[in-house]
């Protein structure tokens, strides 16, 4: 066979093929579109036109990056930076001068884009053998090929190769010795070229240039191969570009989990929280991330052992279905303390680390409020927490700071509007909100916005007539009626209500306002509820933040300010990923005030965490305060948000935190408990049971969800008062009641609840509302009044309307009164005032009095908070 036969029949070999791959390629995704970048420095050659014009006729996409003939290294190195990062992008073809192709700019070349295959990498991956993710050089695989397609069978034969030192003479001579072949190596100018040649059964000439091998040195039968630079231009470049695209194709897809759980070795006596997150060194993120199935661009890495996740994770694995998702909840709180994060963690490392299963824990971000005041972190306990602790309860990833600054940033935008309009005429107004710049006025598109919603449809700011400008420029805001309060996240019982305005400069625009906590914030709510950017720009923007002095409700985009706070909540709203102590995967994420908001962490964390885990996996998450207050609202609210359904209610308890709902005695911070928490009282212990658990477990069923008790052991416990506790929650209705050991034993010690809770999924569940959104508020009022928390009866001025009812409830019992503990019946619940949270889309009843910033105790937390400056270590943190 002729040599030019043969690289015919190459060429139209990969055409073929190259044809066929795209067209596959588009039948699994007809969106999909093989792109290839070439990154030239100078005009095109007439080679690289001609096959520019080659694979737009096989079906290849082009685009060219032309850079100055006299580019430098970090011209090209920018360039491909930008290519490397563009997912559109498939393979990446460098038509440049071979002195700018150095080790730099093969380094920043990314692999999986390097359909020449010259990358370190990828010269490396071919020398050991594995060629499954990159690339081998074109111009190789086409000699293989040509000689694979020799009449006669090579396979030990000897094939010399001419020329070419370096990089591409080793691809071929691997590819070659791989095949079965034995390879030789001469040069251009050896003396003994010649006998080489005659003694080969194939001879393969590497950078020809201008030099000739006679016929007559060629013995019969033998083959000869000239490879020349057009062919490594040439098409044989354009299946390397198909098989990066089938590559990222197939990458895009769910990927299995290949969990790697960190080792235990429980200490007897447990140490405190800090000393156990220290002792056990978390894997790196972008280990674990890669460990669950994300993708490296899906992964903003902060340091170490955080990241946060992008959204663009939904859109991948849109077609993929959700895992079981299971909500942690609790008896009503007691000061003696309950451990649903506790559970929640130890839960979810039992599934995985221990049942093997995929699992994920989505929990609420804490406020440094509590972690300096009384209550401390809330990353778990004991051998059940998430690491590194000091970082889940501190600043984590800023979340709550761009809170506070996009929530401050709309009170600012309050005061200064009331101040320019109480000092400006409407034409000044009009000038300053509307500036002309060179020469020219025009609105701003979320001023147009405004227009709209007053009626006027006009665009040209000298159409408007003077009343259109006087309902343009004044939102007349009522000082009496603004409800929006500044916010920071420190317990500061003196910024309750404090007076702003007070400086001669704000010209006697005086008032009276406060400060709420970080995350009672509005704002918090919304990022909780979010399904998407999108839509919490436009929660963000439906704010209402008072009222006229006409009666006219006053937005956050009526302020002009919403599209500057989804710039504030651009990376909040990306749940952050950390891990438990035994390496399982957690998402933190949100940590609205369960008070006066729903108390749960995200939807999207929820959503991103149940596409993950796979069909067959579990998504834990947890609750804020008791089930009749968290619980109750994650059903009415964020299961109504989100569209998610969950499968089992794990329902908390303690021996200890029965026994004050049974009628023990109360306790006071820092004095000993009394002795009947710390010795067997059966008899407090069924009455708590009786009344609080009984109860919480009914509220459950209101909602067609199974429950399973899990009874979080502390060493006062007996082994007659937790046997006592399971039996009774069985008795009332639980699927299963069980006995939890992860603070002291980590997820083996909860292996039997994991078990049981996969049971209870496995079950199909009758969920459903308790209240539809087309019932009258105040029935809907009314429906949780009763059902839920026992009332005879509500008291209620209704003056709200929205969708959905959010309960500010004291968390410390059923009942309006917190000293009431177990199941009180009997009472007439009190609603003190009904507010809207507009843009988070509900109104909250406000039952009695409700603090929404926190105090310090007289000894709080911070004294045994400190820092060593040496090591940098955190103590006191629990």
């Amino acid at each position: 066979m002729g040599i030019s036969n043969q690289v015919v029949f190459s060429c139209r070999k990969v055409v073929q093929s190259t044809r066929e791959a795209i067209v596959t390629l588009q039948k699994r995704n007809p969106a999909i579109q093989p792109l290839l970048a070439i990154l030239q420095a100078g005009e095109d050659d007439s080679m690289l036109e001609i096959n520019k014009k080659m694979a737009v006729k096989i079906g290849l996409n082009i685009t060219q990056i032309c850079l100055a003939k006299e580019c430098n290294e970090d011209d090209i190195v920018e360039e491909l930076l930008k290519l490397n990062d563009d997912p559109k992008v498939h393979g990446i073809y460098l038509h440049l001068p071979r002195g700018s192709i150095t080790s730099r700019v093969l380094n920043t070349l990314k692999p999986e884009k390097d359909i020449e295959g010259i990358s370190d990498l990828n010269m490396g991956r071919l020398i050991r053998g594995d060629l499954s993710k990159g690339f081998v050089p074109p111009l190789a695989s086409a000699v293989l090929d040509l000689l694979e397609n020799h009449d006669a069978p090579l396979e030990g034969k000897t094939v010399l190769l001419v020329g070419g030192e370096g990089p591409l003479q080793l691809a071929v001579q691997c590819l070659i010795e791989r095949s079965g072949m034995v390879t030789l190596k001469s040069h251009w100018s050896s003396k003994t070229l010649q006998a080489q040649v005659m003694q080969a059964d194939a001879v393969v000439l590497l950078d020809v240039g201008n030099m000739y091998v006679p016929p007559t040195w060629i013995r019969p039968g033998a083959a000869i191969i000239y490879s020349k630079p057009a062919l490594e231009k040439g098409i044989a470049l354009y299946i390397n570009v198909v098989r990066s695209c089938s590559r990222w194709l197939k990458g895009q897809e769910y990927r299995p989990w290949h969990l790697r759980s960190l080792k235990l070795q429980p200490l007897t006596p447990v140490p405190s929280d800090l000393e156990i997150s220290r002792a056990q060194i978390p894997k790196p993120v972008d280990q674990l991330a890669e460990e669950i199935g994300l993708l490296p661009e899906e992964l903003e890495a902060y340091g170490r052992s955080k990241a946060k996740v992008r959204l663009s994770v939904l859109e991948r694995l849109q077609s993929q279905p959700n895992g079981k998702y299971i909500l942690v909840a609790g008896i009503t709180p007691t000061p003696l303390g309950e451990g649903k994060s506790t559970v929640t963690v130890g839960l979810v490392q039992a599934l995985s680390a221990h049942l093997k299963l995929n699992s994920f824990a989505c929990l609420r971000q804490p406020s440094q409020g509590p972690t300096f005041g009384v209550k401390g972190g809330a990353a778990g306990g004991g051998y059940a927490q998430v690491i590194p602790m000091e970082e889940f309860n501190l600043h984590l990833t800023g979340d709550i700071h761009a809170i506070t600054a996009a929530n401050n940033l709309v009170a600012a935008a309050i005061d200064a509007r009331m101040l320019h309009e109480a000092t400006q005429s409407d034409k000044a107004l009009f000038n300053r909100l509307v500036p002309s710049v060179n020469g020219v006025r025009k609105f701003s598109p979320i001023q147009i916005s405004r227009l709209q919603r007053l009626g006027i449809r006009k665009t040209d700011p000298a159409s408007l007539t003077p009343e259109e400008i006087n309902a343009f420029v004044r939102l007349d805001l009522d000082p009496s009626k603004i409800t929006w309060q500044r916010v920071v996240d420190t317990n500061d019982r003196f910024l309750r209500k404090i007076t702003v305005g007070q400086a001669s400069s704000e010209k006697g625009q005086i008032r009276e306002t406060g400060f709420d906590i970080a995350v009672a914030s509005e704002i918090m709510a919304i990022l909780a509820l979010a399904d998407s950017l999108e839509d919490m720009k436009n929660r963000l923007a439906r704010m209402v933040v008072g009222t006229s002095c006409s009666g006219q409700p006053i937005t956050a985009e009526d302020l002009g300010v919403s599209g500057a706070l989804a710039v504030l909540m651009k990376d909040a709203i990306k749940p952050t990923l950390m891990q438990t102590l035994e390496g399982t995967p957690v998402f933190v994420h949100a940590g609205p005030f369960a008070n006066i908001a729903h108390g749960n962490s995200s939807v999207l964390a929820d959503k991103l965490a149940l596409k993950l885990v796979g069909q067959d996996g579990f998504v834990v998450t947890e609750a804020g305060f008791g089930a009749d207050i968290g619980m109750e609202k994650f059903f009415n609210i964020k299961c109504r948000a989100s569209g998610l359904r969950p499968s089992v209610v794990v329902l908390v308890a303690t021996v200890r935190a029965l026994k004050m709902h049974g009628g023990g005695p109360n306790v006071s911070a820092g004095a000993p408990l009394p002795r009947e928490y710390t010795d067997e009282n059966l008899s407090l212990v069924a009455g708590g049971c009786c009344s609080n658990l009984k109860k919480q477990i009914q509220i459950a069923h209101l909602f067609g969800v199974p429950v399973v008790v899990a009874v979080n052991v502390f060493k006062t416990d007996t082994q007659a008062e937790i046997d006592l506790v399971c039996q009774i929650a069985k008795d009332c209705g639980a699927s299963d009641a069980l006995p939890c050991n992860h603070w002291a034993q980590g997820g083996r010690g909860s292996s039997e609840l994991a078990q049981a809770v996969k049971e209870a999924a496995s079950k199909p569940s009758d969920f459903q509302f308790l209240y539809n959104t087309e019932m009258p508020i105040v029935e809907k009022i009314r429906t949780i009044a009763q059902r839920v928390y026992g009332a005879d009866d509500i008291e209620l001025s209704p003056e709200a309307k929205s969708h959905n009812n959010c309960f500010s409830f004291t968390h410390l019992s059923l009942s309006h009164m917190p000293d009431k503990k177990g199941a009180p019946t009997g009472f007439v619940l009190p609603i003190r005032d009904v507010r809207a949270s507009i843009g988070a889309g509900f109104i909250y009843p406000l039952v009695g009095t409700m603090s929404t910033m926190p105090g310090l105790p007289t000894r709080p937390c911070f004294y045994d908070i400190d820092l060593d400056p040496v090591t940098e270590e955190i103590t006191g943190l629990f």
